[in-house]
């Protein structure tokens, strides 16, 4: 005699990854909200794709992507934009900026100010980050749909 699980209808439920917003007061009057996540290029290597937005008093200070790849495993071309696409719809181009905090990076990191970019997102749909590296390739970076949804809630905070 053989057995088997039944499950009711609706008894499964899939996680949905939770949101991880943090907000830290870096010093007195000033805010920062982050989103960090861990995801693989195309090729398989590892990246900390950190999104954050910074305000001073209720002045918002900037809204960064920075983008540290396996230290030994890639340089980045940190003075080179990045393109940010959701496939064939539309595109923007990221300039390499550093906030006003942050004097430099290591070779395997990079920062851009993605403000616009972010705020003309209009949905959860899945974005293609491609990062220019010291070899002359490209890194690919695909952000899922629940990052971008994270990225689109941490852009619309705001302190107090």
């Amino acid at each position: 005699m053989g057995s088997g699980l039944l499950f009711a209808p609706g008894a499964i439920a899939i996680p949905q990854p939770l949101a991880s917003i943090h907000t830290y007061q870096e010093q007195p009057g000033q805010t920062t909200f982050r989103s960090k996540q861990s995801l693989r290029d195309r090729s398989d290597r590892s990246w900390q794709v950190i999104l954050f937005k910074r305000y001073q008093a209720q002045d918002v200070q900037g809204l960064y992507l920075r983008l540290i790849g396996f230290p030994g495993m890639v340089s980045v071309k940190q003075k080179q934009p990045i393109t940010i696409a959701t496939g064939a719809s539309a595109q923007w181009q990221a300039k390499a900026e550093l906030d006003p905090q942050t004097p430099e990076l290591p070779e395997y990191a990079a920062q851009y100010n993605v403000a616009q970019a972010i705020s003309e997102i209009t949905g959860d749909i899945p974005l293609q980050i491609n990062i220019p590296l010291g070899d002359g390739t490209a890194a690919q970076l695909v952000v899922p749909p629940f990052a971008v949804h994270e990225w689109r809630d941490l852009n619309a905070q705001s302190p107090g």
